[in-house]
């Protein structure tokens, strides 16, 4: 289910030992790279540079017990990327939790939402 424009979100990020994090653009890196075969076309798609992009994905490489992400240089027979089998795995349990996190806390978000102030842009 995808939220509307107007709908409440949830943004979770996980903090682990040693600095290692995964939070809502981790996970969106993952699965564009997923999607696209490609680190530089995942940057593309989510407005973020080539070097940024390489940058996360080096720091998820290095924060878990082998890389989330394959990648092979360019070339004649050109490069690309794919999630590894941890990869994965860690994109489908992170997905998981926010939509576990989301229903979980439904009630509570909307009593929060009722409590807001109007915000429309008239006047």
């Amino acid at each position: 289910m995808t939220p509307q424009d107007d709908d409440p979100r949830l943004r979770l990020r996980l903090f682990f030992a040693k600095g290692a994090m995964i939070g809502p653009g981790k996970a969106d890196l993952l699965e564009a790279i997923r999607d696209t075969g490609s680190i530089s076309a995942a940057g593309r798609a989510m407005s973020m540079s080539y070097k940024r992009a390489w940058s996360l994905v080096d720091e998820m490489n290095a924060a878990f017990r082998s890389p989330l992400v394959d990648s092979a240089r360019g070339g004649a027979k050109g490069g690309g990327a794919t999630l590894s089998e941890d990869g994965e795995a860690v994109l489908a349990h992170y997905r998981a939790l926010e939509r576990k996190s989301r229903e979980a806390g439904a009630e509570e978000i909307a009593a929060i939402q009722t409590l807001l102030g109007d915000m429309s842009d008239e006047t």
